[in-house]
C-alpha cells in the first residue's frame, strides 16, 4: 500500500519495449539500476511498468539496442497536476479541503459504547458530559485513562471500562456486573482499600454442595443445609493458648468460593388476546440533515392519524472505517395502521413462553448459575397463559457481611501473701 502511494507521488508510465532484441533492453535497464515491474511478455515485445525518473534515462538504451519504445499509460500525480495545471481555483478547493479534513480529524465526532445493558447510551453520555467529555471536543482534551476513572468511580456496577481513540471516533468499551466495586480515594488522591473484617453469609437457602477457601474459618461442609443469613466462613480467627483457652481474636477479609443447590420458583403469564397492526400504505416522510447541533429538515412533518408509529433512521458520514464526519443524513417516517384484537392459538402461546424461559435460562448461565432441574409446567385458560414451576440451580450463595468485633475482658487477680509471726 505504502509503496503504490509513494509511486503514485513520484509518477510512472506503463510501455511497450518492441524491436530485434527486447531482452538486451531488460538487461541494460538492470546494468544502469532502472527498476520495472509487472513485467509480462507480448508476443515478440514486453509490457512493463517503470518510474518517471526511469523513462527519462532509456534515450541511449533504446539507440543502443535499436528497439521501439510505446508509451501506454500514464499514472500519477505529475501528469495529473500538469493536466489540470491551468485551473488555479481547482488546487486551491483541493487544498481547502485537505485543510478542513486536518481540521476534522483534530476533533471527537462520535462517542461509541459498546457492552453496555443495563446503563443505556444516552445516561452515559449525559453522565460524561458533567466532566466534560462530548462530540465536537478537541483530541488533545480527551484523557482516556480519567474517563476510564471517572466512570468506575460513578458506577459501581461497572467492572471493567476501557477508552480508546479511534479514528475520530472516541471508543469505550464496558463490562457489567452485579458486585458492587468501590473505589475509596484519599485526598491525595491515592486509592485505599477497605480493611474492615468480614465474613461470607448465605444469600439464600440451600445444601452446600462444593467449598474452597483461600481465607478465613469455614462454618459449613459439603453437604450442610443452609438458611440465608447463616454464617459460611467467618473472618475472625481465634488466638489460643497451650491450654486451649481462646485468649484474642485476629480479623481478616474471608475469600471463599461457595455453591450450593438451590431452589427457584418461576412464573411467567401473557394474556391470550393481542392487539395485530393492519398497516396503511399511506405514510408520510421527513429528510434532514444535521450538521453538528444543526439540524435542516425538507419540511415539517404533520400527523394526522389516529393510530401511528414512527421510525427514524440516520447515518452518519465517514471517510474509511474510523473518520466520523460532524455531519448526519436521516429520515423520519410516520406509518399509519388500524389495530384489531386478535387471539393467540394454543400452539403460539406455547411456543411464546417456551422461548422466554429459554431467553431467562440463557441469562442464567451467562451468571455462572447451573439449571440441574425444572419442574415448570404450561396452563392456558381462557384470558391468559402461564408458564409456573420450581427450578433446581446450582449456584454461589455467597454476601459479604462485617464480622463482629469480640473483646475478651482480662481479669487480673492481685494475689496477696500474708505472713504469720
Amino acid at each position: 500500500m505504502i509503496q503504490s502511494i509513494i509511486r503514485y507521488m513520484h509518477g510512472y508510465v506503463k510501455i511497450r519495449v518492441e524491436g530485434y532484441s527486447p531482452e538486451r533492453f531488460l538487461n541494460l535497464c538492470s546494468y544502469h539500476q532502472i527498476y520495472i515491474w509487472g513485467l509480462t511478455p507480448c508476443g515478440n515485445a514486453y509490457e512493463m511498468y517503470m518510474s518517471l525518473k526511469g523513462f527519462r534515462k532509456l534515450r541511449p538504451i533504446v539507440r543502443k539496442t535499436h528497439t521501439r519504445i510505446v508509451l501506454i499509460l500514464r499514472v500519477g500525480l505529475p501528469f495529473f497536476v500538469y493536466k489540470y495545471r491551468k485551473r488555479k481555483l481547482f488546487f486551491l478547493s483541493l487544498l481547502l479541503c485537505l485543510g478542513l479534513l486536518y481540521l476534522y480529524s483534530s476533533f471527537i465526532w462520535d462517542i461509541h459504547f459498546e457492552g453496555n445493558e443495563k446503563w443505556t447510551n444516552e445516561t452515559l453520555l449525559e453522565f460524561l458530559e458533567t466532566k466534560e467529555v462530548s462530540p465536537h471536543m478537541l483530541k488533545s482534551k480527551v484523557d482516556c485513562a480519567q474517563i476510564v476513572k471517572d466512570i468506575r468511580k460513578e458506577y459501581d456496577d461497572i467492572v471493567w471500562v476501557s477508552a480508546s481513540i479511534d479514528g475520530s471516533r472516541l471508543r469505550i468499551q464496558i463490562k457489567e456486573n452485579e458486585d458492587t466495586f468501590r473505589e475509596k480515594e484519599d485526598t491525595g488522591g491515592n486509592q485505599e482499600e477497605t480493611k474492615q473484617p468480614t465474613d461470607l453469609i448465605a444469600a439464600k437457602d440451600g445444601v452446600i454442595t462444593s467449598i474452597i477457601t483461600r481465607s478465613g474459618v469455614p462454618q459449613v461442609h459439603v453437604g450442610d443445609t443452609v438458611s440465608k443469613g447463616d454464617v459460611l466462613v467467618s473472618g475472625r480467627v481465634e488466638v489460643v493458648s497451650d491450654s486451649l483457652e481462646v485468649v484474642g481474636y485476629q480479623y481478616q477479609k474471608s475469600d471463599a468460593d461457595i455453591f450450593a443447590d438451590t431452589q427457584m420458583h418461576y412464573e411467567d403469564t401473557i394474556s391470550t388476546k393481542y392487539k395485530k397492526k393492519y398497516y396503511e400504505k399511506s405514510q408520510k416522510n421527513l429528510y434532514y440533515v444535521k450538521i453538528g447541533s444543526w439540524l435542516l429538515s425538507a419540511g415539517t412533518l404533520k400527523n394526522t392519524y389516529k393510530e401511528w408509529e414512527l421510525h427514524t433512521s440516520e447515518h452518519q458520514l465517514k471517510l474509511g472505517e474510523s473518520f466520523y464526519l460532524p455531519i448526519s443524513y436521516g429520515r423520519k417516517v410516520v406509518k399509519s395502521y388500524d389495530s384489531k384484537e386478535k387471539t393467540h392459538t394454543k400452539e403460539e402461546l406455547q411456543k411464546e413462553l417456551s422461548e422466554n424461559f429459554e431467553q431467562f435460562s440463557k441469562k442464567l448461565q451467562e451468571k455462572g448459575i447451573q439449571i440441574k432441574e425444572n419442574s415448570v409446567k404450561i396452563h392456558i385458560d381462557q384470558n391468559a397463559a402461564t408458564a409456573v414451576g420450581e427450578l433446581f440451580l446450582n449456584e454461589s450463595i455467597t454476601e459479604e457481611a462485617n464480622t463482629e468485633i469480640i473483646e475478651i475482658e482480662r481479669n487480673e487477680q492481685d494475689e496477696s501473701v500474708r505472713t504469720d509471726d
